[in-house]
């Protein structure tokens, strides 16, 4: 068998007018022709005139010598195996068989002038009955043939003299390296033909060519010396040959097909594995690289249709090179005979159209047709899922702009100013100064009601920009809500005396009134803008900014009454402030006394079981003189003091206290402790926390510790070291309050976490939002998907306990199961739900007396 690649001119795309760069037959392939050819001529020329070495006496006369020569090769050649490669279709013949039979029945010399004539007539009976190839490819077929039969000549002719001579070991390795000189002379003319033609490497289809051949060969030479054999023992043994010659037909063609197959199947595999890309670019890149291996395509194109009505085409060719531009929509041109074309579709959307191009030799098969539909439709949901992915960012890009910007004005919301700016004071260094600009639109009411809500919202939206021109880098600027703006000056100067900084501050402010109090046209009306100011100066590290907002709203009212646009803020005039300093102190004396901090304790039940999945721990304060305080009255000023430290340590070792007792009484329940974010920022805490869990014996497993979301805003690493080691002992941590701020998913992505926390204002709006509704499944779902336990808050009703065990919440708490209870009665409740629960009897309900 001989290889041979065959590749016609491509087929054209009816329709199609981008296609203007069609490729006729390059010139250097004309050039390579008809070197070849002229090779081949003077070679047969060459051999006919050397002399013949036939006895005087043979029977058969040399012109039927030359014919029975001639009608070998063209058996030989007829009788071929065809397998697609990228460059077109590879054909293996019985070249070598006739070549060795050839050196035996014809003069060495006249072997370049059958092949050439015999190729010829086989190669053009061929194109007219099935492949269509044009003269000029018979031509350059035949004389490829006929020259590397030259060359085998040459090297069999050194070697031994195999005319009519008795086969002899010796002779037939001679025939042998004459047909292996054959089969590399003919691969590797046509993988220079391709290379030429295609403008791709040389090497991957002569491999292909020679590796889809090389058991075949051995066969062929060894079919070609044993009709040698046969034919100098008695020539009347060849009448077997055709059966065992259609035989061997028949494996190499199930082999043949075999290897393709398993071949077409690996690529498919490969090529639909690789369109598993998030966006379209990836896709169709990948889909036009996939199908030009895939098919052994001459050219690719993926049209695919875009949201906007807009199409865009990715074309690769045989090249590997892959381009991409807009088009118009396509027309839905038929395919051209050698094209395969499909639409992509989805249900009843159109994504786009895949179009194969095949060479002009190998047209599309059956098999490859449904090849083809099978990996339009991998490629049409690959491209489905691609563009829902867009869409989704997108989405999800709109509403995370939208959780942190005010929708009016484009400025920070009051959430994202809140959460930025407690961000923005812990970069600075404590004793740093900052300041915080509190802005009022006066009269803004009577704009509404004179002029209309539109003028109202014209003259915020100019206000912000007015603001925003003003905006220093580093600063921070934001509307509140209705007519308030707040700025955050970062970068405010200390020149020697304290007073500087508020100086600065004022100066900033009345810049601001000036420059929005330029007169500016509002719905028709010309007006001047006039802003009341509070001004407030304080060290980073001294108040968050809440309590920074609380004091500049005093000043702006300060500012409203006095007739003037700017107030500084004056703690004097700040009785809330005096006061939170006083209970400081009294917080002091309450941790020393150690009887008017309580435990007030929660318990959260299985939904399923009603037995308990853990306790949580409530801070109240039994003041001597202001009466009972529960943490809203207090936490605040606490965590923004040097107080916390103790303050957590006091909490933590009630807690675990009671958890010990527990563990003593048999139960195994876990107790929940809230954990402000700055008590984080101690890396002393983890050392601190499991003493106090040796102290007490109580296993880490048992303690849970919950802290907010507030804390990924802050990405710094001491943090995320103080959970890592937490984690590390074997504390549990929960996520309090989840789904309030607006990086929900950000949090349980960055720190791992056992637990998360539905707020009750979701739980509390289920039956009446669907917003909120939607919430808590979305939250239920998110645990289960990353094996979380999740526990609902505030459960007051047996409609809502109902609602989140259809939607799959395993734990919750609240008045309807327990309101917060001593510690000298939570022993009993705990007993009685694993009691209760052990006899898989569900409590419906329980007020929460022991």
């Amino acid at each position: 068998m001989r290889a041979n690649t065959e590749s016609g001119p491509p087929g054209r795309a009816v329709g199609d007018p981008d296609r203007s760069t069609e490729r006729s037959t390059p010139h250097r392939v004309l050039v390579l022709t008809v070197a070849v050819a002229l090779t081949a001529l003077v070679a047969a020329a060459i051999g006919l005139t050397l002399p013949t070495h036939l006895p005087p006496d043979d029977p058969i006369p040399a012109p039927a010598r030359f014919g029975i020569g001639v009608a070998v090769v063209v058996v030989a050649q007829l009788a071929r195996l065809r397998f697609r490669t990228a460059s077109g279709m590879v054909s293996t013949t019985w070249g070598e068989a006739a070549l060795v039979v050839g050196f035996h029945l014809v003069p060495a010399g006249w072997l370049p002038a059958t092949t050439l004539v015999g190729a010829g007539l086989a190669w053009a009976l061929l194109s007219l009955a099935a492949d269509r190839q044009p003269p000029l490819e018979t031509v350059r077929i035949a004389a490829s043939l006929s020259a590397a039969t030259a060359l085998a000549v040459a090297v069999t002719s050194a070697l031994g003299a195999p005319l009519l001579a008795t086969p002899t070991p010796e002779l037939a390795l001679a025939l042998a390296a004459g047909a292996v000189t054959y089969l590399l002379a003919t691969a590797w003319l046509g993988g220079v033909a391709v290379a030429l033609r295609h403008g791709v490497p040389m090497g991957p289809p002569l491999l292909a060519a020679l590796r889809g051949k090389l058991l075949m060969f051995v066969g062929n030479v060894a079919v070609g010396l044993a009709a040698v054999a046969l034919l100098e023992l008695d020539a009347r043994w060849l009448l077997a040959f055709p059966p065992v010659f259609w035989l061997l037909q028949q494996t190499y063609r199930h082999r043949l097909r075999a290897d393709q197959e398993r071949r077409t199947w690996r690529a498919f595999a490969e090529a639909t594995a690789a369109l598993n890309q998030l966006d379209e670019r990836g896709v169709a890149t990948a889909a036009v690289t996939g199908a030009l291996t895939l098919f052994g395509a001459e050219l690719v194109d993926v049209d695919v249709a875009r949201g906007d009505g807009r199409w865009r085409r990715y074309r690769g060719d045989s090249g590997g090179r892959v381009t991409d531009r807009e088009i118009d929509p396509p027309t839905g041109s038929a395919a051209g005979p050698h094209e395969l074309v499909r639409p992509l579709t989805v249900g009843s959307s159109r994504v786009g159209e895949l179009r194969v191009r095949f060479p002009g030799s190998a047209p599309p098969d059956a098999r490859e047709q449904d090849a083809a539909a099978a990996y339009s439709d991998a490629l049409a949901a690959a491209l489905h899922d691609a563009a829902t992915h867009r869409e989704l960012r997108l989405v999800t890009a709109r509403s995370s702009y939208e959780a942190v910007h005010d929708p009016l004005t484009g400025l920070l919301n009051r959430a994202a100013m809140l959460g930025k700016g407690d961000q923005a004071l812990r970069q600075r260094a404590h004793d740093h100064p900052v300041a915080l600009l509190l802005l009022d639109i006066d009269q803004f009411k009577e704009v509404n009601d004179t002029l209309g809500h539109a003028a109202g919202d014209q003259l915020l939206r100019l206000t912000a920009n007015r603001l925003g021109a003003l905006t220093r880098s580093g600063d921070l600027l934001g509307r509140l809500g209705g007519d308030e703006f707040a700025l955050l000056l970062t970068s405010v100067p200390v020149v020697g005396a304290r007073t500087a900084p508020m100086a600065y501050a004022l100066r900033q402010a009345r810049e601001i009134a000036e420059r929005l109090a330029a007169p500016t046209e509002v719905a028709g009306v010309r007006m001047s803008v006039e802003v009341s100011v509070g001004v407030v100066v304080a060290d980073a590290g001294t108040a968050d900014l809440t309590e920074l907002l609380r004091r500049a709203d005093i000043a702006m009212y300060q500012a409203k009454e006095g007739g003037g646009s700017v107030a500084a803020y004056d703690s004097s005039k700040d009785a809330a402030s005096t006061d939170q300093l006083a209970l400081l102190a009294e917080l002091r004396e309450a941790l020393a006394a150690d009887d008017q901090l309580v435990l007030a304790l929660q318990p959260a039940v299985d939904l399923a079981t009603g037995a308990p999945t853990g306790v949580e721990a409530l801070i109240r304060w039994r003041h001597p003189r202001r009466g009972w305080l529960g943490p809203g009255d207090f936490i605040r000023p606490v965590e923004n003091s040097e107080q916390l430290g103790t303050f957590t340590r006091y909490v933590l070792d009630k807690a675990l206290t009671v958890a010990a007792e527990w563990a003593r009484a048999g139960l195994d329940v876990p107790i929940s402790v809230n954990l402000s974010a700055r008590s984080l920022l101690d890396p002393r805490l983890p050392a601190e926390i499991g003493e106090a869990l040796r102290r007490h014996q109580v296993p880490p497993h048992r303690l849970v510790l919950e802290i907010t979301e507030t804390v990924v805003m802050s990405e710094l690493e001491v943090i995320d070291e103080v959970l890592a080691t937490l984690r590390s002992m074997g504390v549990q941590l929960a996520v309090d309050d989840f789904g309030t701020g607006f990086s929900s998913l950000a949090f349980v992505t960055r720190i791992a976490v056992d637990e998360l926390k539905v707020d009750r204002s979701f739980v509390i709006r289920m039956a009446d939002s669907p917003e909120a509704a939607a919430i808590v499944r979305a939250t239920v779902g998110l645990a289960h998907e990353l094996g979380l336990r999740v526990v609902a808050e505030g459960v007051e009703t047996a409609e809502q306990r109902l609602a989140l065990a259809e939607l799959g919440c395993t734990a919750a708490q609240g008045y309807h199961f327990f309101k917060p209870m001593p510690a000298d009665k939570i022993s009993a409740v705990l007993g009685s739900l694993v009691d209760t629960s052990q006899a898989n009897v569900v409590p419906l309900r329980a007020d929460g007396a022991s």
